[in-house]
């Protein structure tokens, strides 16, 4: 027999999960692949180096805010860039 909890939260990691993905298409569809294929109109760095700038503007917010109802936003955007970031290190991988 299932325990309720383990339910709950295995529900809450899948609603959690598809919500931080409708994001990241959204934002994706917005911007373009701007995360992984960066314009480098003012910046020159790679998706890699720019995806990691991003995250720690996000991680700068969080270390000024805190973590609560005003920064929960911070944390779905930190959660798409650690996304992103694994894709552009794989895509980096495989043009090597």
């Amino acid at each position: 027999m299932q325990n309720k909890h383990t339910g709950d939260t295995r529900y809450k990691i899948k609603k959690t999960m598809v919500d931080v993905m409708t994001l990241l298409l959204k934002k994706n569809k917005q911007y373009g692949d701007s995360a992984t294929n960066p314009a480098k109109i003012f910046s020159k760095l790679g998706a890699v180096e720019s995806i990691c700038c991003r995250i720690d503007d996000k991680m700068m917010r969080i270390k000024n805010k805190g973590i609560n109802e005003n920064t929960l936003d911070t944390i779905d955007d930190l959660i798409g860039y650690l996304v992103l970031l694994k894709i552009a290190i794989q895509d980096e991988k495989n043009e090597q």
